[in-house]
């Protein structure tokens, strides 16, 4: 057997350009904060997050550039330094909002906290593996988005330029979302409607189905890098919810007279948004819950063998820190790896202790009980996470399931002490939070690592620069949530005034005392536009009251009027909404609701387990179908005509004869960075536009729109613009860069060597 070569990076270890400059960590922060604001945004919205590292490596070669020429190890600092507050938005969205679901606020400095605390835990825990893991495996594990990462920065050192294609796609899609969202100039719908209701001989058929799409230019971005396969999937649980099981519904419960539990009014009384909210939402729970279950079964061989190996080689690396290093082979030392983290579990039981969640104050006991947690399932998990990467990439690697394990066996345990009340629940998503976030950092970390490594980088500088990129990340994640939660929020008159007594009130309805605002502006039934209906200038009269797991009262928030004895407005929270879905915070809120409190609409959960169990049998993976399922078809639709421009794209290029790319091909293609740029620019759009809806409330502000009654403010044309703008995707996607040319002549030298 012959003996493998010797690897040589980019960068020789006897070289020593610039690296850890000021200017890289200063854009990379800068990138860390955009990156991550946009991840919380559409993440929140669409249930998906995507890579960032490739986007943030074309822009710094081209912004660098301006500077005067950077090293490929400057740029390689600021794509591991901006790549942190994607990894950190990715695991604080997936989890936090639970809090929510639970009947709980989510404080902005309670995120930064427990974002902080688990992205460093994080990158402590990755440092003693880099060696086994990057180094000694580095024929196994191929870490394929690092991979292509280093070639991107290395196509960029020899010539290369793909940045174009990114600030096409920032061009066209900022430019189009200014008239597309709600919150901006709004010339025609965001989301163009249609709701079927054929009345043959008085049947109403398909009454209670809805076919819409948010026309977003980051949802075609999306669905243009997940491809028509995941896409068409997800747009299948769309359909089966919203075109199928939401028409049922209406068909077999119109002629209740009363509502159906969980429901509030009678099903005749509610539109497609109602019977999603209500019936749909609790099935799609259960059955996103099902299908993770069913992911983290299906590779518990891989977490199992991922776990033994790399605690089996853990220790293998001692030997070399006796050796004279060389600069490529440095990594931050165990001194700092073991202080740091236990400094960090000491103050996170500090601050469960002193900064308990609102109305969830536990025990010292509980509070170290849960430090102790986060450590034991965080390495596990990042140790798993860390060697699963490698193999399958950042994408495909299971942290949700890793984060539902975490989950139940906490619940367990708390199940076990008796510890059942709702504040413990709130404990258990903080542990299931901070573990989510540090598996998330430690895999893209990995990643990080692996570019590094092949490009001839500095292993301690890296880990320096995403330990800064978190810290500075976690500074706009916080307030870009809670921004989310309050500017996608809604207040609704209720359908029909609910009477109730303040003294007995309903099982599972919680008074939290007097409303703290002056004033609020009704929405109309139905709309997902706020500041639509009339404005309610007493709104301190009103009682709040919080319904979890009532068996007469939906979930939710509402404001009671002592004066009426009714309750009168319903407060639909913006995360959770059918605007801001967040499907995994749901999963996570329904695994601990199910073990603690055992107070669901189990019915409709296991209706969704059902379908799950169904959709296996038929051999195709079932998360993505539950996903789609849980989310509106306003989503996936939208998702899915981004996927139709790939496979169009993909089609032409066969047609012209060009023979298939290979993953790194895929990861940098031209169409690929201008889907990146879109999705960058629907989500900066966006969150400007909530920023303004937010201002608009707080002060005397009013943001210049175009009238509803123009003459643009019409379905059709909301149509018509988005078939535009996936006509200029595909026009350009088809289009080679001239960065490609370099990179094909670059490839064929080194082949001829």
């Amino acid at each position: 057997m012959s003996a493998q070569p010797t690897f040589r990076p980019f960068v020789p270890a006897s070289e020593s350009p610039k690296e850890l400059s000021v200017r890289a960590l200063l854009l990379g922060a800068f990138f860390g904060v955009i990156f991550g604001a946009v991840t919380v945004y559409v993440g929140l919205k669409a249930g998906l997050t995507v890579a960032a590292s490739i986007p943030i490596s074309v822009l710094s070669i081209s912004i660098l550039r301006v500077f005067g020429r950077a090293t490929i190890l400057e740029n390689n600092i600021v794509q591991t330094t901006g790549n942190a507050g994607q990894s950190i938005a990715s695991g604080v969205i997936f989890t936090l909002p639970a809090l929510i679901f639970l009947g709980f606020d989510m404080e902005a400095v309670r995120i930064f906290a427990l974002a902080l605390f688990g992205g460093w835990l994080g990158v402590l825990f990755m440092i003693p593996l880099r060696r086994q893991l990057i180094v000694e495996e580095h024929g196994t594990l191929v870490y394929p988005e690092g991979t292509a990462c280093a070639d991107v920065l290395q196509a960029g050192e020899r010539g290369g330029s793909f940045a174009s294609r990114v600030f096409l796609g920032l061009g066209m899609g900022g430019l189009y979302a200014l008239f597309q969202n709600d919150n901006l100039l709004r010339l025609f719908p965001g989301t163009p409607n249609w709701s079927p209701n054929f009345d043959p001989n008085g049947q109403q058929i398909l009454k209670g189905a809805a076919i819409r799409a948010d026309v977003t230019p980051e949802y075609l971005g999306v669905g243009y890098i997940i491809g028509i396969r995941v896409a068409a999937i997800m747009l299948a649980g769309g359909v089966f919810s919203w075109l199928v099981l939401m028409p049922a519904i209406m068909f077999f419960g119109k002629h209740l007279t009363g509502p159906l539990y969980p429901g509030t009014v009678p099903i005749s009384q509610m539109d497609p948004s109602s019977l999603w909210r209500t019936y749909v939402r609790p099935m799609g729970a259960g059955a996103v819950a099902a299908s993770g279950l069913i992911t983290l079964l299906r590779t518990a061989p891989t977490i199992i063998s991922a776990l033994s190996a790399g605690i089996g080689k853990i220790g293998k690396g001692k030997a070399a820190a006796h050796e004279k290093l060389s600069r490529i082979e440095h990594d931050m030392p165990m001194s700092v790896v073991i202080g740091g983290s236990i400094l960090l579990v000491v103050l996170m039981v500090a601050f469960l202790q002193f900064k308990p969640v609102p109305g969830a104050q536990v025990g010292l006991l509980a509070n170290i009980a849960a430090a102790i947690l986060v450590v034991v399932f965080g390495f596990l998990f990042v140790t798993v996470s860390a060697r699963i990467v490698g193999i399958v990439g950042s994408s495909a690697s299971p942290v949700s399931g890793m984060t539902i394990a975490t989950l139940m066996a906490t619940a367990a345990i708390f199940l076990v002490k008796g510890w059942t009340a709702p504040a413990f629940g709130a404990l258990a998503i903080t542990i299931g939070g901070v573990v989510c976030v540090a598996a998330s950092n430690a895999g893209d970390t990995s990643q990080d690592l692996k570019t590094g490594y092949l490009i001839g980088a500095t292993p301690w500088k890296q880990q320096v620069a995403v330990m800064i990129g978190v810290i500075v990340s976690v500074f706009a994640i916080g307030p870009t949530l809670s921004a989310m939660n309050k500017g996608f929020e809604r207040f609704q008159q209720m359908p029909q005034a609910r009477t109730i007594s303040l003294v007995s009130l309903p099982d599972g309805v919680q008074n939290q005392g007097a409303f703290n605002r002056d004033s609020i502006t009704l929405s109309l039934q139905g709309s997902k536009v706020k500041r639509t209906g009339a404005t309610l200038q007493n709104a301190r009269q009103y009682v709040l009251l919080n319904s979890i797991g009532s068996t007469s009262l939906e979930d939710g928030k509402y404001l009671y009027n002592p004066a009426t004895q009714k309750i009168e407005v319903q407060w639909i929270q913006g995360i959770g909404s059918e605007d801001v879905a967040a499907p995994q915070g749901r999963l996570m809120a329904t695994v601990i609701n199910g073990i603690l409190s055992r107070k669901l609409p189990w019915s409709l959960v296991l209706l969704g387990v059902a379908l799950v169990i169904g959709i296996e049998l038929l051999g195709i993976r079932s998360l993505t179908f539950a996903v789609g399922a849980y989310l509106s078809i306003g989503t996936t639709l939208a998702i899915f005509c981004g996927g139709a421009v790939r496979w169009l794209v993909d089609q032409a290029a066969a047609r012209a004869g060009e023979s298939a790319r290979s993953d790194v091909e895929k990861e940098v293609s031209s169409g690929s960075l201008l889907a990146s740029g879109l999705i960058a620019a629907g989500g900066l759009a966006g969150l400007m536009g909530v920023c303004l809806a937010l201002l608009q409330d707080k002060t005397s502000f009013v943001t210049p729109q175009f009238k509803v009654t123009n003459p643009f403010y019409k379905d059709w044309v909301s149509v018509v613009a988005f078939a535009a703008l996936a006509f200029a995707l595909y026009y350009f996607a088809k289009k080679p860069m001239p960065s490609e040319a370099v990179l094909e002549e670059v490839e064929r030298e080194d082949g001829g060597a």
